[in-house]
């Protein structure tokens, strides 16, 4: 039996952090992760899965030592962004100099993300890894403190005071723990791929909207080559197989006509991915002995890209509580503890989750009164510096900046 203060599911990007997070306290730390090995990283192919990291994430991942590992690998911060409606004729710029900020984000690879996190970690004392196994057994609470026993598939048993699920939208511990969630397909899948192009992307986030779904061009340097772009085209499940099926010249003309060829032609794509885009909620995201975070507790549609930057904030948020639980002596899986978490983080994830579902639905709409009102709006927000000025600070995570 190996005992220990807390359990991590997950050794991806949130559960890094989490582990990272909680480096200096006396608490006794444990990751299962399946994967035998960590994610492989060359410099000549780019990573399928990306993501938009906020100033707030940067700021993150700096105070736990992994942005400098990872600036030393890959990591694409950006200027500009670029919205237009494909069924109207209103457009948004967003430039990082009108909102007083250096970048407006940063576009990485989840490899190098991970692969910086494990950085930060490597010599971490108070951590214990078990590789290549996955959790099999929860047993449910041994006791007040809410107490968990976990059996692994290789037969190893540990207990810990508190079992944090950062497994992933498809969550075993959300699952085995009972938690409910409130769910829907999106009737989407995301086609994901990275392509170069004929011209530059300056720097700067492009995304089309159209009725059948947003199609955003996200801007990536790989040895200084400011001709390639992560993509991700979100469409309708029939379409996003179709297009995987094609050869490469010819996704690379469907992407060029479905782009209107603002940065020319489509030259090269890589391999191309598809996945299912779903809306998931846990309506708790903690019980004795159990708490959930980022995709194990909420999924959404990653047209801001602000899936990862939730995750990032759950962790920030349950850091601060388990961390001040060890300094009080009080037990870690208690729900006096955990339910502070949960306050802090479900209201703001409920909320980014409200908003991306409305901006879906307002552009999917094909009714003539909703597309005048999404045209107007949209030209009402280009035209007023302070609307953008807030909208840019809520994608970065900086208060500061929306009161300016």
């Amino acid at each position: 039996m190996h005992k220990f203060d807390l359990i991590i599911i997950g050794g991806g990007m949130t559960g890094l952090a989490l582990a990272a997070g909680l480096a200096e306290t006396p608490l006794k730390l444990a990751i299962i992760e399946a994967a035998q090995e960590p994610p492989t990283w060359k410099p000549e192919q780019l990573d399928m899965r990306v993501s938009a990291l906020s100033e707030a994430s940067r700021q993150l991942l700096e105070r736990l030592g992994a942005w400098s590992a990872m600036e030393k690998l890959r990591v694409n911060p950006y200027q500009g962004m670029y919205v237009w409606d494909s069924e109207g004729t209103a457009a948004v710029e967003f430039q990082a100099r009108d909102a007083g900020v250096e970048d407006l984000g940063y576009l990485v690879e989840n490899s190098v993300t991970q692969l910086g996190l494990l950085e930060a970690v490597k010599d971490q004392q108070n951590l214990t890894w078990f590789r290549g196994c996955k959790p099999e057994k929860l047993s449910p609470a041994l006791d007040a403190g809410g107490t968990r026993e976990l059996t692994l598939t290789d037969g190893t048993r540990l207990t810990a005071s508190l079992v944090v699920a950062a497994d992933g939208a498809h969550s075993w511990l959300r699952h085995q723990g009972g938690f409910s969630t409130r769910e829907w397909n999106y009737n989407h899948h995301a086609l994901v791929t990275s392509v170069r192009m004929e011209k530059s992307h300056q720097d700067a986030a492009w995304q089309r909207f159209d009725a059948t779904g947003p199609l955003a061009f996200l801007p990536l340097k790989p040895d200084g080559n400011d001709h390639w772009c992560s993509i991700v085209w979100s469409t309708s499940p029939e379409e996003a197989e179709e297009l995987k099926a094609l050869d490469e010249d010819s996704f690379n003309q469907r992407l060029t006509q479905a782009f209107e060829g603002r940065l020319g032609q489509v030259l090269e794509s890589q391999e191309r991915g598809v996945f299912p885009l779903r809306q998931r909620h846990a309506v708790d995201y903690v019980k004795p002995g159990l708490a959930l975070m980022g995709d194990a507790a909420h999924t959404i549609h990653p047209l801001a890209g602000q899936g990862v930057n939730l995750g990032f904030l759950d962790v920030q948020a349950l850091t601060r509580v388990v961390a001040a639980a060890a300094t009080k002596g009080q037990p870690l899986g208690s729900l006096a503890v955990l339910k502070s978490y949960q306050q802090q983080r479900k209201p703001d994830n409920l909320a980014m989750m409200a908003l991306m579902e409305s901006f879906k639905r307002l552009f999917a709409t094909r009714q003539l009164p909703l597309l005048l009102v999404r045209n107007l709006g949209m030209k009402l927000v280009n035209s007023q510096p302070w609307i953008k000025r807030r909208l840019v600070a809520q994608a970065l995570g900086i208060r500061a900046l929306a009161k300016s």
